[in-house]
């Protein structure tokens, strides 16, 4: 076969590739991790009021925390009791009455 009879099925194997996927180098989270990750997502969420909420605070580095709540939680057992702890202290604080 000659280099003009291959490029058109080079150029339609390229086609149907999803260039966001092709050149990806992660791995996985393992089984652990991920059910840590979506257990914080979740009480975040339901914690704080809602997904903004739970985003901000999920994503944003917390010196308290040393790092990332999302990346923190995941990571270990300690790190997701540290940060649990940290999201009900904030929605206690967030539930508390105001004086008026």
């Amino acid at each position: 076969m000659t280099p003009e009879q291959d490029k058109p099925r080079t150029a339609l194997a390229s086609a149907r590739t999803n260039p966001f996927r092709r050149n990806r180098k992660v791995t996985p989270l393992a089984p652990e991790d991920a059910q840590r990750q979506g257990a914080i997502s979740a009480l975040a969420f339901q914690l704080l009021g809602g997904r903004d909420a739970a985003l901000d605070f999920l994503n944003t580095e917390d010196t308290i925390l040393s790092g990332r709540p999302i990346a923190v939680a995941t990571r270990s057992d300690a790190g997701y009791a540290s940060v649990e702890r940290e999201l009900r202290a904030r929605s206690l604080v967030r539930d508390a009455p105001h004086g008026g």
